[in-house]
């Protein structure tokens, strides 16, 4: 991997960590690498996702309804609970499932030498099952369309 996409994956996925530890996450998912692409200033990502609506806040929204309609699936509702997590700093988490999946579908379609930090959008779009997917429907966004605008930028 070239040292521009090492330096870009290291920073997304500090930020990642630290969404994660935000709301209190034993692991760094691929929602939290999303969020941490809208607050990168240094990336192809953020005027792909902004250009759907997708900044930080747009993104932080879609989490929110996705989180509200998963719970109404099972029966909950979000507004009898109080469900705010409490954030501890000296949580460490590690890599989820989801991110590791998304590095190994980046890594595993391009010349390691060629991969740009376009391509960890790419990756996280990818995903056909999950939080981002599942958000991504709720919020209106096409994810199709979505990862075709991120590969023209290519």
């Amino acid at each position: 991997m070239s040292g521009t996409f090492d330096k870009y994956l290291h920073e997304v996925l500090v930020r990642g960590q630290e969404e994660a530890r935000a709301e209190s996450s034993a692991t760094i998912e691929a929602h939290h690498v999303l969020l941490a692409m809208t607050a990168s200033e240094d990336t192809e990502a953020r005027p792909v996702l902004a250009a759907a609506g997708l900044d930080h806040a747009g993104v932080r929204e879609a989490l929110r309804r996705e989180f509200e309609h998963s719970l109404a699936a099972a029966g909950v509702s979000a507004d009898v609970f109080d469900l705010r997590s409490t954030p501890d700093p000296e949580r460490r988490p590690q890599l989820g499932a989801s991110v590791k999946l998304a590095i190994e579908r980046l890594a595993g379609a391009h010349r390691k030498k060629d991969l740009r930090p376009i391509h960890v959008l790419l990756g996280v779009l990818q995903a056909e099952v999950g939080t981002v997917p599942r958000a991504l429907a709720l919020a209106g966004v096409d994810r199709t369309a979505l990862a075709e605008r991120a590969r023209a930028t290519l």
